[in-house]
């Protein structure tokens, strides 16, 4: 009885001692596919970002912020995102579950929502 217990409390500990292992060689690689890409740029190539009367643009980011806007990073929390523009997501497949399309800074961001790790940017997409 002794040996078997010992023998089932040695198996268990070996299958979840390896658990954190696996798990931490696990990398998600999200990014907009060439077809997003492409749908994205032609939106903004075709509708231009124009600044109507009485509505003031959107402020740029401090430039140390721009500066992290980049793969792998994560956006500081408080940061004044928008949303694509309702017909561009009717274009667009719907985000990986877990994920939002973002406009920060005249650029796109595919940013992971429960981390807001940015997983792809799209730079110079919007004309101003």
């Amino acid at each position: 009885m002794r040996s078997l217990f010992a023998t089932s409390i040695s198996a268990y500990s070996l299958f979840f001692a390896a658990i954190p292992v696996a798990i931490a060689d696990v990398s998600i690689d999200v990014r907009f596919s060439s077809g997003e890409a492409s749908i994205i740029r032609d939106y903004y190539r075709q509708s231009p970002v124009v600044e109507s009367k009485g509505k003031k643009r959107p402020k740029s980011v401090p430039p140390g912020i721009a500066k992290n806007l980049a793969r792998g990073k994560a956006l500081p929390p408080g940061i004044a995102k928008q949303m694509l523009p309702g017909e561009l997501l009717g274009r667009l497949p719907a985000p990986r579950d877990g994920f939002e399309r973002v406009v920060l800074d005249g650029k796109v961001l595919l940013v992971e929502i429960a981390t807001q790790v940015i997983h792809d940017v799209l730079a110079d997409v919007i004309l101003k």
